[in-house]
C-alpha cells in the first residue's frame, strides 16, 4: 500500500461528541493513508470544539472548522468536503462505529482505479457486527431497495455512513441536503453521473441511543423524500 501513503482526506462531521472525539481522531491519525483529517463541528454544546481544538495544536494534519450554530450532518459533510485537498476522500463519524483501521480495505479499489466511489456495507461479509434494532435493519433495507429501484444499482447498505471518494468527483456534486438526506442525495447524483460504485464488507459497533446515537425515524421519512426527490424531480 505504498502508494496510498498520506492520500486520504478524512472529512469528520462532529456534534456532541466529546466523549468519543479524542479516541476516534487518535485511532484516524494513526492510519498511515491519513494526510489530511478535516473536522467539523456542527455547534456542539459540549466540550467537543475545546477538546478537537486542542488536538490541532500539536497535530499539522488537522484541519478544524466549526459552525456558528447547528446546521445537520450533512451541512457538517458539505464544508468538509470543500476543505478537502488530497486525491481520496472518506466520511468517519465522530464516534466509535466505523473502524479507521478498514481505510486500506475501503481504498483499494480506488487505488487500482476500479472504482470511483466505495461504500463501507455493514450487511456483507463475515466482519464483527454489534447487534441492535431489528426495525432500524427493516427500515434500512427498505431504504437501500428503493434507492436501488429508481438508480438501477444493487447496493447493500446505501446509508452506511462510511463512504470513500475521488476527491474530485465528490467536489463536483452540490450537496443540499442538511441532515441525513445527504446518503439518498449523494447516492443519486453519483449514479447520474456514471460513477462507478464497489461496496466492501465493514466491521460496525453500532450504538444505542443512550450512547449517542442520533438517528430517528423522522430521518426515515426524510430519506424517502429524498430518495424520490432526487431521483425523480431535482438534477
Amino acid at each position: 500500500m505504498t502508494a496510498s501513503l498520506a492520500c486520504l482526506s478524512v472529512v469528520m462531521p462532529a456534534y456532541n461528541e466529546a466523549a468519543t472525539i479524542q479516541a476516534v481522531v487518535n485511532r484516524v491519525l494513526q492510519q498511515p493513508e491519513v494526510g489530511q483529517l478535516v473536522i467539523v463541528d456542527d455547534a456542539s454544546r459540549d466540550a467537543t470544539a475545546e477538546i478537537i481544538r486542542s488536538l490541532a495544536r500539536s497535530e499539522p494534519r488537522i484541519n478544524f472548522l466549526s459552525h456558528s450554530h447547528n446546521q445537520g450532518k450533512g451541512a457538517a459533510i458539505r464544508t468538509g468536503i470543500a476543505a478537502a485537498s488530497l486525491p481520496f476522500l472518506i466520511i468517519q463519524d465522530a464516534d466509535l462505529e466505523y473502524d479507521p483501521t478498514e481505510y486500506t480495505t475501503m481504498l483499494e479499489p480506488l487505488l487500482e482505479d476500479k472504482a470511483d466511489v466505495v461504500y463501507g456495507s455493514r450487511f456483507l461479509g463475515g466482519r464483527p457486527h454489534r447487534v441492535l434494532y431489528f426495525w432500524h435493519s427493516v427500515g434500512n433495507f427498505f431504504l437501500t431497495l428503493l434507492s436501488n429501484m429508481f438508480t438501477n444499482l444493487n447496493l447493500t447498505d446505501m446509508e452506511t455512513g462510511f463512504k470513500a471518494f475521488r476527491r474530485e468527483l465528490i467536489q463536483k456534486i452540490a450537496i443540499r441536503e442538511n441532515r441525513f438526506g445527504f446518503e439518498p442525495e449523494i447516492t443519486a447524483k453519483l449514479a447520474r453521473l456514471g460513477a462507478r460504485f464497489y461496496e466492501i464488507g465493514i466491521s460496525y459497533s453500532g450504538r444505542t441511543y443512550a450512547e449517542g446515537k442520533k438517528i430517528g425515524w423522522k430521518d426515515g421519512v426524510s430519506a424517502i423524500r429524498c430518495i424520490l426527490k432526487y431521483n425523480l424531480f431535482c438534477r
